[in-house]
Formats: C-alpha cells, structure tokens, sequence
C-alpha cells in the first residue's frame, strides 16, 4: 500500500475536521437560536473527536502524536481546504458552509466504508452514522430558511454564490489520486465531487435558491499544497494557546 497517498489523505480529512470543528466552535453562545448554539457546539464536538481519530491513525503509521500535530505545525503545513478556515461570518454563511461541507464529507465516509485499508474503513462507519445528524441539520434548515422570505432567500443565495467556489476547493486532487483508486483506498475526488454537485442539486431545487451553473465557476484551490487565506495562521494562534501553555493538557 502506498503510505504516502494514505497519509496525505488523512493529513487533509484530519485537517478539515479539525480546523471546521473549531469554526463551528466560535458560534457557542453566538447562535441566532439556543438550539443552533447547541446544534453548532455539538457538531464541533463530533468534529474535533473525528479529527483526533484520524490523527490517531497518522499516529499509528509513524506521525507525530495527535496533540503535536494538531498544535505545533504552521499554516502552510496545513492541508485543509480554504472553505474550513474563512471566518464564520453571519449565520447564512456558516449554515451553507455546514449545508456544502457535511455534504461532501458524508459521501466520503459513505465511500470509505469500502476502503481496502482497515482502519480507515471501521472508522468510516462510525463518522457516517454521526454524520447523518449534521445533514439532516444542515437539508432542514437550508429548505426552511430558503423558501421562508425574501430576506431569509436573498442572504442564503448570496452566501451560496459566495461559498460555493471555496466548496469545489474539497475535491482538490491529491498528488497521489491515481494511486488511492488503483489500491482501493479511496475512490477519488472527482467520483466524489459528482455525487456531491447530484446531492446539492437534489436539495437547492426543493427551495427558491438558484445554484449558478457549474462551468462558470472556477474553484479556489490551494489548501490542500498548503497555500492558505490570510485566516489560518490566526486561528491557528488561538487554537494552540492552551496546549502552549500546558503541553500535558488533553481534548
């Protein structure tokens, strides 16, 4: 099995797992309802435990500990995709990127149960389960709030043109995609990226939103070599605060 394709696909689900978790994070005691706190606290949870489980597998292939990992590197050693990493911004924003995120990365773990290497495999079966609750958050809402009012409908639809060229920065091929198909480790970012645009589809057609057409949009790579916003390094800062103070300290 080739372990460097294995790694840079952990390194950048790890990544985006854990960098959104801690986006998602920022909106306890922000959430426009005490539902949507606790909805957005708890899907940071489950994001940040996914991360440190992937990182735990790094780990267990020679990687540095979960902790050192996920603390001690700098932004441009991070793989994560930009989308992750832009600030939170009003609530329409986070929910179409929670809405074009968990979308994507429930159809990767869906895929990924199928995965000729082991761990990854259990562990994907675990992480679909927790996230069939943060799609159906996600679908809910985005349905109500885009056939709600024109207030509602106008700010989602700007925020989903917005978005949506940072999303296709997901599906950002690894160096190693053909080597993760031959080996049956993953089945690839394109495959993937088509069940995705089918799902989207699916839900934008049962509100009034109206998704741009998709040969017009150029996507915003870059994250996945490293190449990030101007928002990473900051939140990064601020994310390892406490284990720079106290390396002993556990999640």
């Amino acid at each position: 099995m080739n372990e460097l394709a294995l790694k840079e696909l952990l390194y950048k689900m790890a990544d985006d797992q854990l960098i959104l978790g801690h986006r998602n994070s920022e909106w306890t005691g922000f959430g426009p309802l005490l539902e949507e706190d606790i909805a957005f606290s708890s899907m940071a949870q489950d994001k940040i435990g996914q991360s440190y489980a992937l990182y735990s597998i790094l780990h267990a292939l020679g990687e540095q500990e979960p902790d050192t990992i996920a603390f001690t590197r700098h932004a441009d050693q991070f793989h994560n995709c930009i989308l992750t990493e832009l600030p939170n911004g009003e609530y329409d924003f986070s929910l179409i990127r929670h809405f074009l995120y968990d979308t994507a990365e429930i159809i990767r773990f869906e895929m990924l149960t199928q995965s000729s290497y082991k761990p990854l495999a259990e562990l994907a079966v675990k992480v679909r389960a927790e996230l069939r609750y943060h799609t159906l958050h996600a679908n809910t809402w985005v349905k109500q709030l885009g056939s709600a009012t024109e207030e509602s409908i106008s700010r989602l639809q700007h925020s989903l043109e917005y978005a949506l060229p940072y999303a296709l920065g997901i599906f950002e091929e690894s160096p190693y995609e053909k080597e993760l198909v031959a080996e049956g480790i993953f089945g690839g970012e394109q495959a993937l990226k088509e069940k995705w645009k089918t799902k989207v589809e699916e839900v934008i057609s049962q509100t009034q939103l109206q998704l741009p057409d998709w040969k017009t949009m150029q996507p915003i790579f870059g994250g996945r070599k490293g190449k990030h916003s101007e928002h990473l390094q900051p939140l990064l800062d601020e994310m390892s605060e406490v284990f720079n103070i106290d390396p002993t300290a556990e999640w």
